[in-house]
């Protein structure tokens, strides 16, 4: 349960912010007109020359930091970060984050999702330069932080060129999907306690791209919760979703079989229909260049819903 808390302390603590970087991405500037020029400066973070020694505390952005080709200048990441398989993973963590136990890794960068217990400010003491790549609301938010890691890496070009990949591999999984005379609703579990995600999230953002209707939303219609609402059993059976997705899978051990034993549940149509979807803990729970599986999930599974 430690990454749903750690996922949803982080997509709210984004929410509080104003959805940042809808609105305004931060200052992105370099020297000299050659690609990955320095010196660099992204948001509050200038480097005057490439990291060399990288530590990612957020499993997103392992994954992103990788998939731009800066995996050779990781030397060290997060208790959490299990993709790729080459990452160098250590007991190092980015939900009760250690100074002095990042400062033991050497870093020229450290990437983090969150300022958890004031850990910028605390490693900035260490001349240590730390950046905050948040929870995305949105896909162009996934983008925009691909592109800002690309900068301070040296990999403007590979970023771009994964942004311009994702975006089309994702618009074409969209375009696959027969339409629908009557858009389906949906129920995505993050957790058995009923948890979920409103279409307001990262989340939400992708099953928009299918134009589903999200049966949290009215759990949390004015956003205070940050957009991940538990729910009523009653509430939930009431809203008699046509489709189920489980975010739960690995975490929690659900599965078809454990959501329709579930009692109460049999009335849902999901459930009597058997479109119920188990997800992939860790591709859900994150906004990087996996995000086209998860969307292809989705895609998948709308298009065998009958019409």
């Amino acid at each position: 349960m430690k990454r749903l808390l750690t996922a949803a302390i982080a997509a709210t603590a984004l929410f509080l912010a104003g959805c940042a970087g809808d609105e305004t991405a931060p200052t992105t500037t370099a020297s000299g007109s050659a690609p990955g020029a320095y010196p660099v400066t992204v948001g509050a973070v200038t480097l005057t020359a490439p990291p060399a020694k990288i530590v990612s505390l957020s499993p997103t952005a392992t994954e992103m930091l990788y998939a731009i080709g800066a995996g050779p200048q990781v030397t060290a990441v997060d208790d959490q970060s299990t993709y790729p398989a080459e990452a160098p993973k250590t007991d190092l963590s980015g939900f009760k984050p250690n100074a002095e136990a990042i400062a033991a890794k050497d870093p020229d960068l450290v990437v983090l999702s969150n300022d958890s217990d004031g850990i910028v400010a605390q490693l900035g003491k260490l001349s240590i330069p730390a950046f905050v790549s948040p929870a995305a609301a949105t896909l162009d938010d996934t983008y925009r932080e691909i592109t800002e890691l690309g900068a301070l890496t040296g990999h403007p070009a590979e970023a771009k060129a994964l942004n311009e990949r994702m975006a089309a591999d994702i618009d074409a999984i969209v375009e696959s999907v027969p339409a629908r005379s009557k858009p389906l609703s949906y129920y995505y579990e993050l957790g058995p306690d009923l948890y979920s995600a409103t279409s307001k999230t990262f989340i939400g953002s992708v099953f928009n791209l299918f134009g589903m209707t999200n049966v949290a939303d009215a759990a949390d219609p004015d956003g205070k919760l940050g957009g991940y609402p538990q729910l009523a059993q009653e509430s939930l059976v009431k809203a008699n979703p046509d489709t189920i997705f489980l975010a739960d899978t690995k975490c929690c051990q659900q599965s078809p079989e454990t959501v329709k034993a579930r009692p109460g549940w049999s009335s849902i149509a999901a459930v009597g229909s058997g479109q119920i979807y188990a997800l992939d803990d860790d591709i859900a729970s994150r906004w990087g260049p996996r995000t086209v599986d998860l969307v292809k999930a989705v895609g998948d599974a709308v298009s065998k819903v009958p019409q």
